[in-house]
């Protein structure tokens, strides 16, 4: 992979990008309506407002709240997720796009995540809306990268559950690939999806194995 690396060890090129991320976020769905608010996401049972309800959950659950909300949940993150955003998603928009600006947000990082798992969470979970709408917006191509850094350290693939055996992705606009077998194609953040596990819009992908990563 050939990108810019700095961001995967600069504190504060890192912390400008998750900031930047979530504001370009907010500016996106400030004064949206229905149709965009209500659209499924790529993050499965979950509309654009239950996933912005979820990025958004350090602004309105400190550490003792989230803690009381793990417990009610039995110990399952899963199940915490899933009942925060379906509950928050209820707020008014204009609230979930005043979290979205919140610098509460900007500053949280993931328990022993750092800098680059807050950077991949924002920028992962934005995708997840703005490439299901679709919606008119380029992660920077050195953000995208730093993510990509991040997913293939941690082990992406196999840690969202994600079965790329016999594939390689290759995106068409930086220099990276992933893999190796039947060719998969397309926008590094689309790539940076299915490693996430997601399956995405058709039209996105390109290559003899592109069928098998999108959505029927």
């Amino acid at each position: 992979m050939t990108v810019d690396a700095t961001l995967t060890t600069d504190s504060a090129e890192l912390a400008a990008a998750i900031t930047g991320e979530y504001l370009a976020l907010a500016d996106l769905l400030d004064g949206a309506g229905p149709a965009v608010w209500n659209a499924p996401s790529l993050c499965e049972g979950w509309r654009t407002r239950e996933v912005v309800a979820h990025m958004t959950m350090p602004v309105r659950y400190d550490g003792p709240a989230f803690m009381s909300e793990l417990e009610a949940a039995g110990g399952d993150f899963t199940r915490l997720s899933n009942t925060v955003a379906a509950r928050d998603a209820a707020l008014p928009e204009s609230t979930l796009v005043e979290n979205l600006r919140s610098e509460t947000l900007h500053a949280w990082q993931p328990p022993g995540g750092g800098p680059q798992g807050a950077l991949t969470h924002c920028v992962i979970h934005g995708l997840d809306i703005t490439e299901a709408m679709p919606l008119a917006r380029r992660v920077p191509v050195e953000r995208v990268g730093a993510v990509l850094g991040v997913l293939e350290g941690a082990g992406g693939a196999e840690l969202f559950g994600a079965d790329l055996s016999g594939t390689q992705l290759r995106a068409d606009d930086l220099e990276w690939s992933y893999g190796a077998g039947a060719l998969v194609t397309g926008p590094a953040q689309v790539l940076a999806l299915v490693l996430c596990g997601r399956l995405v819009p058709p039209g996105r992908l390109g290559g003899e194995a592109a069928a098998r990563f999108t959505r029927a």
